[in-house]
């Protein structure tokens, strides 16, 4: 994840507003935190599943939020008033070259989950698209912004369940990728920082908030000066760092089995109770054995269609452990 974004200098006064880079730094930090914590998790220092579920999940969507809210303010700071197409141009091919650059990287790397339209390709697209709302009164962007959100929960079709329109994200089959970040709903939170930042400058607050000093805050608004180096940097220092210490201090290693059941078990207990989990687990666990998929599912080797049996397993786990349990009782 990342909070690239154009410059936050007002085209009139050209003072960067120090709260945005503040807050900008502040969310990479959080992304970094995640990410560490995603590493642990991969080299089995948490159990698996940890940063995929529950409050870990929330924690994930609000970063990724927060920078795509601070996209769109930054955005219409620097473009409002007019495009200033140089430094846009030469921003946004700095990130879509680093996008593409991180879909070849995964792809080599984790190919059943590689990067194929990410937080940067969002705030990529999300930054030629925002520029027809720049112009336009915050109660039109803001309930574009809505709409953008909430049309995922009443739209999806099969349709987009082909590979090439995934980057949509009306698919019925969430696709397996490790960062994954389409433009519904997600552009409606770049839609959103517009909409913010076109409502309070009438009243000059931008140009108050600049002229906010927020002393101590040097290093968060240095990374938030510098989100795109930090974000390509940050990950592979992080993961080399565990890589080095587990050379020395290994992490004890569960069978797959056992890390399947785990996983399940943690994305299953925010919505329903331990014993229906712990049941509905072990159902999925042999249904993958009766299948003959359990080892691709258990070394996460999913593909689209894999993904959709998968679903249809579930289906079937849930009717069964809920009839189970009914006749137990």
């Amino acid at each position: 994840m990342s909070a690239v974004a154009p410059s936050t200098e007002t085209p009139s006064k050209h003072k960067r507003i120090e709260a945005i880079d503040f807050a900008r730094g502040l969310a990479l930090v959080a992304m970094a935190i995640y990410h560490f914590s995603w590493d642990l998790e991969f080299f089995g220092y948490l159990d698996p599943g940890t940063t995929a579920f529950g409050g870990w999940k929330l924690f994930a969507r609000s970063i990724a939020s927060s920078f795509l809210v601070l996209v769109g303010i930054s955005l219409y700071l620097a473009h409002g008033k007019g495009v200033r197409w140089r430094p846009f141009l030469m921003r946004l091919a700095m990130i879509a070259g680093a996008a593409l650059a991180i879909t070849v990287v995964t792809y080599l790397a984790v190919p059943s989950g590689f990067i194929f339209f990410g937080i940067l390709h969002e705030i990529a697209l999300a930054s030629l698209l925002g520029l027809a709302f720049l112009r336009l009164p915050a109660i039109v962007t803001a309930g574009v912004a809505v709409l953008v959100i909430a049309i995922p929960w009443f739209a999806g079709s099969t349709f987009f369940d082909h590979p090439a329109f995934w980057w949509v994200g009306l698919s019925t089959i969430p696709p397996h990728s490790n960062d994954y970040v389409p433009v519904f709903p997600w552009f409606g939170a770049v839609l959103a920082g517009i909409a913010l930042a076109q409502l309070p400058t009438g009243f000059g607050l931008m140009e108050r908030l600049a002229a906010v000093p927020l002393p101590g805050t040097t290093p968060l608004q240095f990374i938030g000066r510098h989100s795109l180096g930090f974000y390509l940097i940050h990950q592979p220092v992080l993961i080399a760092a565990v890589w080095i210490y587990a050379q020395f201090a290994p992490a004890e290693q569960q069978p797959p089995e056992v890390q399947f059941r785990n996983a399940c078990e943690a994305q299953c207990r925010p919505v329903r109770d331990e014993e229906f989990c712990a049941r509905y687990c072990v159902c999925m666990l042999d249904e993958l054995e009766r299948n003959g998929i359990k080892e691709q599912v258990l070394t996460n080797d999913l593909s689209a269609p894999l993904t959709a049996q998968l679903q249809n397993l579930a289906g079937s786990c849930t009717a069964q452990t809920d009839e189970e349990m009914g006749g137990a009782q």
